[in-house]
């Protein structure tokens, strides 16, 4: 009996300790600061093309009725901080103050205090136009934004650091513990969104039949390329929906793997290359391949981005990046 207890402490005592490794190893802020740098980007861009319409999307008198949102927002229990505002002058006000905050984020600069902005206006800007224009890409951008609040994502590669570099701070980036939740986070966010989107697909038909990669490609709506030519592969078609399928269902097994982790981020490559090449949505298949970045070891990152960090700062600076 005190050998079998024995056995059950030790293995709740390696649990724990696992569970302590997983969330609270500190790990060099790398990956972090490349999801920042690439996700600030996006959510400037994305924003940015509101500027063409904002009106229409955002304003008082647009698309979407303010009696409309305000009843949204009660039922909904949501809020926006463009329900402050009845004018286009207070708009745009909001709006330019937006874009200065997603720069910011993109270049790194006060990157924890942009990164609270940034997160609290993406989602302002998500409730706002919701429903009528509220996707993926949206969702994608939030939760990029979310989780960059939690982490020192300009430890590396953004004005902050060149900044500390140019007063003399030469130190490497520290090891982080809050750089290391907000990944695993980011990670774990991700594994259910796949799970319960393949769990979504599977109530439906096409999807066990193999026949949603043809609707997809057939549907002129979205469609970027003319794949109508599959037609004649149903084979291949019920082959690539049934492979779709199962990386979605399988997404947050295979992807902690150090074996089968390559093969499931390629895999996200192609499938959301695909969507942005093929069926038009080139911002929302670039977000989430943003965020299946969150997986790559720093030491992967250092060695694909650290040679430009250091060009940039050798020119800008004459110092080195550690």
């Amino acid at each position: 009996m005190k050998g079998a207890w024995s056995n059950i402490s030790g293995y709740f005592s390696e649990l724990w300790a696992a569970w302590n490794r997983f969330w609270f190893t500190p790990v060099d802020p790398a990956t972090l600061s490349l999801v920042r740098l690439l996700g600030g980007g996006m959510l400037l861009y994305t924003h940015l093309v509101w500027s063409l319409d904002l009106s229409g999307f955002i304003g008082p008198d647009g698309y979407t009725p303010l009696a409309f949102m305000d009843q949204l927002q009660r039922e909904w229990s949501v809020w926006s901080v463009f329900a402050w505002t009845g004018s286009m002058w207070g708009v745009w006000t909001i709006h330019i103050v937006a874009l200065v905050a997603f720069a910011m984020l993109f270049m790194g600069l006060f990157s924890r205090t942009s990164a609270v902005v940034a997160y609290l206006l993406a989602v302002s800007y998500a409730h706002r136009v919701t429903p009528g224009a509220y996707f993926g890409l949206d969702k994608a951008n939030c939760m990029i934004a979310l989780y960059l609040v939690l982490g020192p994502c300009g430890a590396r590669y953004s004005l902050d650091r060149l900044w500390r570099l140019r007063r003399g701070d030469q130190a490497p980036a520290p090891p982080s513990v809050s750089a290391n939740i907000a990944v695993r986070l980011l990670q774990l966010h991700l594994c259910v969104v796949y799970l319960f989107s393949g769990l979504a697909k599977l109530e439906g038909v096409t999807w066990k039949l193999g026949t949603a990669m043809w609707w997809a490609a057939a549907n002129y709506e979205y469609q970027s390329l003319d794949l109508t030519w599959l037609a004649g592969w149903p084979m291949l078609v019920a082959l690539i929906t049934h492979l779709t399928l199962f990386w979605e269902l399988f997404y947050c097994c295979l992807v902690w793997n150090r074996f089968t982790r390559p093969i499931v981020l390629w895999t996200a490559v192609v499938v959301h290359g695909g969507i942005a090449l093929f069926m038009g949505m080139i911002t929302f298949g670039l977000a989430m391949i943003i965020a299946n970045l969150s997986f790559l070891r720093p030491e992967t990152v250092r060695r694909w981005v650290d040679p430009v960090a250091n060009r940039v700062a050798l020119a800008l600076v004459g110092r080195r990046v550690g």
